[in-house]
C-alpha cells in the first residue's frame, strides 16, 4: 500500500493542484492537512469521482484534516485524546482495509497537524508541547494493539539540524526548539520509526519551503512532515520518497507530499 501525507494549505485555493496530484501518484491512503474548511465544504465528491472514500474534521478557515482511502474505512477518533477542552481541527484516526494476500488486514492511520508554536513566547508554545505530550500518550496506546500504525502529516517539527537549511537561524523557533526535538524523540522511543529518515538518513531532503526570498528556487527548506510507523508498520517499510512535483506547480502549497510504501 502507498501511504501519502500532503499538509494541502486550503483546499479551496488548490482543490486543482491535489486532485491533479492524486491522479498521477495514484496512493491508496492520502493524510491531508490544513484543509482549511468546515465539513460542508469538503469536496467530497470531487474525491470520490476518483475512487476514494474521505472523511474530515474541519474548521473554518483554519487547521483541518482528513483521509482519503480507495479501500473502505472506519472513523476511529475524530480528535486528539486528553483535552475534551481542546476544539482545534487536528487529528483524525481511522482503520483502513489492507490487502493481505487473499485476505483483508487492518491498518490504522493517522492524519496529524501539529500546532506550529510560534511566537515561542505566547501561549502558543505550551499549547504545542502540550499537544505532543498528549499525542506521545496516545502512541504509546496504540502500540498496545500490535497494529500496523501510520502517525502521518505535518509535525511542524524539524528532527535535527540536518534537517533544515541553516540550523543557526532557526534555532530558537518553535519547530526546532531543543524542547520540541526532545517531544519528537521521546515519540521516536516508544518504538515509531521515521520512515523517511530511516531510508535517506543523509539528511537535508525537505518537504517545506516558504514562498518568501526563493527559498524553493535555491532548495532552502525545512523536513517537517513525517510518517512514523508502529513496529509492525516498519517492518513492511519497502519505499519513502518526498515528491517535488506539486511544489513546482502554480500557485502551489508552501508543502509538498511524502509517501511510503508498506508490503502489509
Amino acid at each position: 500500500m502507498k501511504i501519502a501525507t500532503f499538509n494541502v494549505n486550503s483546499l479551496r485555493a488548490r482543490i486543482a493542484n491535489v486532485l491533479d496530484w492524486l491522479k498521477d501518484a495514484q496512493p491508496d491512503v492520502a493524510l491531508l492537512q490544513e484543509i482549511k474548511c468546515l465539513e460542508g465544504e469538503f469536496p467530497r465528491l470531487e474525491f470520490e469521482s476518483l475512487g476514494y472514500n474521505a472523511a474530515c474534521v474541519g474548521q473554518k478557515s483554519y487547521n483541518g484534516v482528513a483521509i482519503l482511502s480507495r479501500t473502505r474505512m472506519e472513523i476511529e477518533l475524530k480528535a486528539l485524546p486528553g483535552d475534551h477542552g481542546d476544539e482545534q481541527a487536528r487529528y483524525l484516526e481511522a482503520i483502513i482495509d489492507a490487502p493481505d494476500g487473499e485476505k483483508w488486514k487492518a491498518l490504522r492511520v493517522a492524519s496529524i497537524y501539529l500546532p506550529n508554536g510560534n511566537p515561542v513566547e505566547s501561549e502558543k508554545y505550551p499549547y504545542k508541547l502540550s499537544w505532543m505530550k498528549r499525542l506521545k500518550a496516545h502512541a504509546a496506546e496504540l502500540l498496545k494493539l500490535e497494529e500496523p500504525t501510520v502517525l502521518g502529516g505535518d509535525y511542524n517539527v524539524i528532527p535535527t539540524d540536518n534537517d533544515v537549511y541553516d540550523p543557526a537561524a532557526w534555532a530558537e523557533d518553535a519547530l526546532a526548539r531543543p524542547e520540541t526535538r526532545a517531544h519528537f524523540r521521546a515519540l521516536q522511543w516508544l518504538g515509531y520509526t521515521d520512515a523517511f529518515h530511516h531510508l535517506h538518513p543523509e539528511g537535508h531532503r525537505y518537504t517545506f519551503w516558504d514562498y518568501q526570498a526563493g527559498r524553493w528556487q535555491r532548495d532552502e527548506g525545512l523536513r517537517i512532515d513525517h510518517l512514523m510507523l508502529s513496529p509492525q508498520a516498519a517492518d513492511c517499510l519497502e519505499a519513502c520518497e518526498i515528491d517535488r512535483a506539486p511544489r513546482k506547480k502554480e500557485k502551489p502549497s508552501d508543502h509538498t507530499p511524502i509517501w511510503c510504501e508498506l508490503r502489509l
